[in-house]
């Protein structure tokens, strides 16, 4: 079926990002993989190129356009080239929204023409130990000294982890933290008592740096709270639809894009002396997949339209986040499957799509908090 949420400047700027993929990602990522990092030179690069701070107000280096349908498009570019180290997606659709709609003048000025170079890489901290999905369960507080507050605390599975330069910390400001107590704070490279832990061994993604980080009687300047105090929990609730959409539309690219790797297999391998395609148990594998993608895409693109308006809800985002992503994961495992040794080998997409893919369910939300968001809302009252 013909897509009809894009124009011809969307399809114009999804030249422009394939150009930029070929150019400066693709050739490298295998060293960036080794590495455990990308080069910071990819991100000046994705700087230079214009795809940092999309939605930034040109005043400060951005691109001045609000029009989510050209970050779904530069996600659904990077999920088609497996690139998932390089996260331009993080920086510009889940940090970035914070310090657009958040940050004061002055806090702008000094953080947004960085973050649109690629000078300033961001990150946001919300997982903990013992907090993941449960943002209520956020122990990391950060306590009023006058002209700053004391920082105390750890995170972990922290994406941009190592090569953050600017960081947005969820903090407990009362002793009670939950709905009414958590804040936002801007930790920044350099402050004393800011640690960063190991770069995290990952079954996938290895390219993108996942870290642990720590905070111990961290003096962040008042200067630095983002938004209001102890208004970070409605502030993140407000944020996580468009997270869990960009998760969602790269989902069902991926499994989009895998499933016609898997369809040229098919049609080239052979087996008892024909190509697989020739065996109906094939066809109908291909046929299922090829089904449940064409379904979910409209139910996305649906989705990211809405967005594009300013009328998704967290209901919908909830919805096509589980359900994309755990598409994802039973699609990729099926073409697995039907590569057969073959896609247990690394040098095949197939191979790294499977260990990379398989996060896309639990980071952002798990399908189960996404369930539960649906049916409480289905069922109140």
């Amino acid at each position: 079926m013909e897509r009809q949420i894009y124009g011809q400047d969307h399809e114009a700027f999804r030249e422009t990002v394939r150009a930029f993929l070929a150019k400066e990602v693709t050739p490298h990522y295998e060293e960036w993989e080794r590495a455990g990092a990308v080069s910071r030179d990819a991100w000046l690069a994705a700087g230079r190129q214009g795809l940092l701070g999309l939605a930034v107000p040109e005043e400060f280096g951005g691109g001045g356009e609000p029009d989510f349908r050209y970050s779904a498009v530069m996600g659904e570019e990077f999920a088609k080239a497996g690139v998932s180290g390089l996260a331009l997606g993080l920086h510009n659709d889940i940090v970035g929204p914070y310090l657009t709609s958040l940050a004061t003048d002055e806090q702008k000025r000094r953080w947004l023409p960085g973050f649109c170079s690629g000078e300033t890489i961001s990150a946001i901290a919300m997982t903990e130990p013992g907090a993941g999905s449960d943002l209520q369960g956020i122990r990391t507080s950060a306590t009023d000294a006058g002209d700053h507050f004391v920082l105390n605390g750890a995170k972990t599975f922290i994406s941009n982890g190592i090569l953050a330069d600017l960081v947005v910390v969820v903090a407990k400001t009362t002793p009670e933290g939950g709905a009414k107590g958590l804040s936002l704070l801007v930790v920044e490279r350099g402050m004393e008592g800011f640690e960063r832990g190991r770069n995290l061994d990952k079954i996938g993604q290895k390219a993108q740096d996942t870290a642990e980080l720590f905070f111990k009687d961290v003096r962040v300047p008042k200067e630095n709270l983002l938004g209001e105090l102890n208004g970070g929990f409605l502030y993140l609730v407000q944020n996580l639809p468009q997270e869990r959409l960009t998760i969602a539309a790269a989902a069902v690219t991926a499994a989009e894009h895998l499933l016609e790797i898997t369809k040229t297999y098919v049609l080239e391998r052979q087996a008892f002396g024909r190509p697989l395609a020739k065996l109906q148990h094939i066809r109908f594998e291909i046929a299922e997949m090829a089904t449940e993608c064409a379904v979910t895409r409209t139910f996305v693109d649906r989705c990211i339209a809405e967005h594009a308006e300013g009328k998704l809800d967290h209901v919908h985002a909830s919805m096509a986040k589980w359900w994309s992503t755990e598409l994802q994961k039973r699609v990729t495992d099926r073409c697995l499957q039907l590569h057969g040794g073959y896609g247990y080998m690394t040098e095949y997409p197939v191979a790294r799509a499977f260990t990379d893919g398989r996060i896309q369910t639990i980071y952002g939300g798990t399908t189960e908090i996404m369930k539960e968001i649906i049916g409480r809302s289905l069922l109140a009252g």
